[in-house]
């Protein structure tokens, strides 16, 4: 079952659960961990951390040379027309005050939603806030929803940003998602995606908790938020009342 979820490169929010299972336990080492106040370790810097079963295989790594500001690119090949006409289109309206000479993207993840026909939206806010049972969110058993992601781009362009999500049952891993987000310029309005529609696992070995982490990474895998958070699948929607 694929599910949603401080954003400058490693930013990371744990949602309190109840104790995982042993079996789990020894996966211990591959969890992110070792987190002060929220953030990766120094070391990690700038990537989440990855454990090996998680991610996947790594690209071979193109060397396109040194990055380039955007105030930069646009005063490359500045007398050559259909050049710029072309990285106009690309970048859109850019503000040239508001991104300088700074050489890496910001991208901030301003909040997650799950949609899901005939119900209200489950609007999930971060930080997240987990209620008294450590459980995020809950959802109705063979049930359509579709993610709703809201993010903004400052500074440069972020390229290939993708989302992914891991979850496990009793310490198994039970599904593994990825989507493709896009590569977007900065601009001063937020971006919204919404995920192709999927549908929850029904049937009584479906029906229970499961623990998930999720990460929002880009083609240099440098990460803009990680999550690790629990939730439920039941038979019936919780009461809205």
């Amino acid at each position: 079952m694929s599910s949603a979820v401080e954003a400058i490169s490693c930013s990371k929010v744990d949602v309190p659960a109840a104790p995982e299972p042993e079996a789990k336990a020894k996966n211990a080492a591959a969890a992110p961990g070792d987190a002060a106040n929220g953030k990766c370790g120094e070391a990690a810097l700038p990537h989440c951390h990855e454990e090996e079963e998680d991610e996947e295989e790594v690209p071979k790594v193109i060397d396109l040379g040194p990055r380039v500001s955007i105030k930069d690119q646009l005063e490359k090949d500045k007398d050559d027309e259909s050049l710029r006409r072309w990285k106009e289109q690309l970048l859109g309206s850019v503000d040239l005050n508001s991104v300088g000479e700074t050489l890496e993207p910001d991208v901030k993840i301003m909040s997650l939603s799950i949609l899901s026909p005939g119900r209200p939206d489950i609007f999930l806010p971060l930080p997240a806030e987990p209620n008294a049972k450590g459980v995020w969110f809950t959802l109705k058993e063979g049930s359509p929803y579709r993610l709703k992601f809201t993010f903004s781009v400052s500074n440069n362009i972020v390229s290939g940003l993708r989302y992914t999500n891991t979850v496990w049952k009793t310490g198994i891993k039970v599904d593994r998602a990825k989507e493709m987000l896009g590569t977007f310029s900065p601009q001063l309005e937020p971006y919204t995606y919404v995920t192709p529609e999927d549908t929850t696992p029904s049937g009584m070995f479906a029906r229970g908790s499961y623990s998930a982490r999720t990460k929002f990474l880009d083609d240099d895998r440098k990460c803009y938020l990680e999550i690790n958070y629990t939730f439920d699948i039941r038979r019936e929607w919780p009461s809205t009342s």
